[in-house]
């Protein structure tokens, strides 16, 4: 379960739900020395953090050891935030990681998958609001018990 949960945030680090989150400045501030207005929308753009190179080393590669027990610690709170962050964050963040958990595990008692001609190399992603791909993920999914079925 320990290595599920740095696969599920290492894909939430490469494909945040929301590739950018948005806040309402609600006083007069200044950060570094940049004056923000109240009512100024403020963006973060999340998709961008997780695939800095000054905070990720090989960004755009999938390792999800960086998110072991040995790592973790290092991680910064407003670096990898697929759920926001703060008293703001994803009312929801600990139900969908249950739920996306539990998903997986139990297709990956009964499939697994395999790449085929129609699979997009590399994925190609939307650009929309929500993180999505530009065609859908075409895989073969062949039962555990070893007879093929179309996904």
């Amino acid at each position: 379960m320990e290595y599920l949960d740095m696969v599920v945030n290492e894909t939430l680090r490469l494909f945040p739900i929301a590739g950018r989150i948005e806040r309402v400045c609600k006083k007069d501030v200044e950060i570094n020395g940049v004056p923000i207005r109240k009512g100024t929308v403020v963006m973060i753009p999340s998709y961008v953090l997780h695939r800095d190179p000054q905070h990720w080393p090989e960004p755009e590669e999938f390792h999800p050891e960086r998110f072991s027990k040995k790592n973790k610690d290092s991680i910064d709170p407003y670096i990898y935030m697929p759920f926001g962050n703060g008293p703001r964050n994803c009312i929801g963040m600990r139900f969908a990681l249950m739920n996306m958990k539990l998903a997986l595990v139990k297709v990956m008692q009964n499939f697994s998958f395999q790449l085929c001609k129609e699979t997009q190399i590399p994925l190609k992603l939307a650009d929309q609001g929500l993180l999505q791909p530009e065609k859908p993920i075409i895989l073969k999914a062949v039962c555990r018990d070893g007879t093929i079925s179309g996904a």
